[in-house]
């Protein structure tokens, strides 16, 4: 595990401002990404965790650094830890703008995740497919048509009206 990574893990701070300060130092030194998908592949399940939620806010405001990493994303998006299905799917998400025909293959893994009991891993899923369907032209037909299906199903207005919204943005375009 890259020193940095490990030191900021090792700290006694609360988890939020280790997410935090990792997010910065990767936004400041980009060869940091490196390690931190090393983390999300060979670290324990918390650690795991972590890298997935880090990696959540660096493709927001870097999306260039996960390029390379997309098929790992797409490998994790069903990682049995709650926090790594929680990053990896937002991580596609904020990717889709920028790479939406990279991301799509994430779509069957993401599918899978509509179903969980979980409501935030079946917002998280909501949020990558969405934004793969106001991105990706050639996919939206047929997720329109699986979103109209999960609206009718889902129970929780906040991951509802993901879709709802997505809906509207693709129908006003």
């Amino acid at each position: 595990m890259n020193t940095v990574i490990k030191d900021v893990l090792q700290s006694e701070k609360k988890h939020k401002e280790k997410v935090t300060i990792l997010t910065e130092r990767i936004k400041e030194d980009e060869k940091l990404i490196d390690a931190l998908f090393d983390l999300l592949k060979t670290g324990n399940d918390v650690e795991k965790g972590t890298s997935a939620e880090v990696m959540k806010f660096v493709s927001k405001d870097k999306p260039e650094l996960m390029k390379p990493y997309i098929d790992t994303l797409v490998e994790f998006i069903n990682y049995k830890a709650p926090r790594v299905k929680w990053g990896a799917p937002e991580s596609i998400g904020n990717l889709a703008q920028k790479y939406p025909k990279e991301v799509e293959k994430a779509i069957p893994n993401l599918l899978k995740n509509t179903k969980e009991k979980s409501t935030v891993v079946r917002w998280c899923a909501a949020y990558a497919l969405t934004e793969i369907a106001k991105y990706n032209s050639k996919k939206q037909g047929d997720l329109i048509l699986i979103f109209n299906k999960i609206i009718k199903s889902e129970q929780n207005n906040g991951v509802k009206n993901l879709y709802i919204k997505a809906l509207k943005v693709i129908e006003n375009k």
